[in-house]
């Protein structure tokens, strides 16, 4: 079993609008066989978090495009994406840079 991982998650560009507008979780992640990683992270988000539109959000088992995802101030492109291997105290911030006109 992989121990309680306990993370912070940040939304912003107007994601957090998505989330009754609150910026900042202090989330903790349930023991679970496997490691915690991006992909199980977004459908723990989706069925735990997320309030409304999920679609603004997730797309397929990803996030939407336009959305910015940082983990630990690094881009996640350089962290291998969905693959990426959650570690205890992680910050990964979601960016919407999408904007409605």
């Amino acid at each position: 079993m992989v121990a309680p991982i306990n993370l912070q998650l940040e939304f912003g560009g107007g994601a957090e609008l998505l989330f009754d507008g609150v910026k900042k979780h202090h989330v903790t992640l349930p023991s679970q066989s496997d490691p915690w990683d991006i992909k199980h992270l977004l459908v723990w988000i989706k069925d735990n978090l997320l309030k409304e539109r999920s679609e603004l959000f997730i797309q397929g088992d990803t996030v939407r495009p336009g959305i910015l995802v940082l983990v630990n101030d690094a881009d996640w492109e350089l962290m291998g994406e969905l693959d990426y291997k959650l570690q205890d105290q992680d910050n990964i911030v979601f960016i919407s840079t999408l904007h409605g006109g």
